[in-house]
């Protein structure tokens, strides 16, 4: 049987790139997005050419009703979750400094980029347990996508930077908490990658790159998070729960 992979925010961007890798992996595929599914069936046949099965769970990541909806679904469909990717997220809708930001800007980031993936993580691990004493030779992981910003700070959007801290400090709360039923916790932070959500700074960072920001001066591509990922979702990251690898190009090491 196939191993399963729940992909949030699975179908642009990063979440797509990963959905690619895990597609090429062999992984069964449950896709969640927010889009109505006539407008990503598109990307949804482009993955089946990989030859496994997949499947759209249309659901908000931040509302608990979707989040059990979903899940239920997932599991009535493919019958198990091997691998949970949180990755879905969102940018502030307004960049604003700290002094100005809102509560309303700070409420909506924090529910869908920290709130929501803590839960979700919460009752996919759940069943998890149950399933591995099932298929004791199936591996099992979640794998959350953070950010740089969780230790670098930008006081222009200080709500997300402070939604992927907190996904750093759940990764280790979660590998802390299922390492007895050793299902391995994993988070990727990655740097500057080139999506829809950086179209608007192309130009600054193009700049920033060319003068030295990272040491591979390229911008990230969806596909090397997947690449990450899929090592993570294929076991070929053992002994290392709660780890986190740094996609960025080595933008965040300190240098003279």
């Amino acid at each position: 049987m196939s191993q399963v992979a729940f992909i949030t925010g699975g179908t642009r961007g990063i979440g797509l790139g990963i959905a690619i890798e895990l597609a090429k992996a062999g992984f069964d595929l449950a896709i969640n997005g927010i889009r109505d599914e006539n407008i990503v069936k598109p990307i949804l046949d482009d993955l089946t050419n990989y030859g496994t099965h997949i499947a759209y769970f249309q659901g908000d990541v931040s509302k608990k009703e979707d989040r059990n909806l979903m899940v239920e679904a997932v599991l009535k469909r493919f019958t198990k979750i091997n691998v949970l990717v949180n990755n879905a997220g969102i940018a502030p809708p307004e960049r604003k400094d700290i002094l100005e930001a809102t509560e309303e800007s700070f409420e909506l980031v924090l529910n869908i980029n920290l709130k929501g993936p803590y839960f979700l993580t919460q009752l996919v691990a759940k069943n998890m347990i149950e399933i591995k004493k099932l298929l004791p030779d199936d591996f099992f992981c979640i794998i959350n996508i953070s950010s740089i910003s969780a230790i670098v700070a930008s006081v222009n959007r200080g709500e997300y930077c402070i939604s992927k801290a907190g996904i750093a400090m759940a990764t280790k709360l979660w590998a802390s908490r299922l390492g007895e039923f050793d299902i391995p916790v994993y988070e990727i932070q990655p740097g500057i990658i080139h999506t829809d959500m950086t179209l608007g700074v192309q130009e600054k960072y193009d700049l920033l790159f060319a003068n030295g920001l990272a040491i591979q001066k390229r911008w990230g591509n969806p596909s090397d998070i997947g690449k990450i990922a899929s090592a993570m979702a294929t076991g070929n990251l053992p002994y290392s729960t709660g780890q986190v690898v740094f996609a960025d190009g080595g933008m965040t090491i300190h240098r003279l």
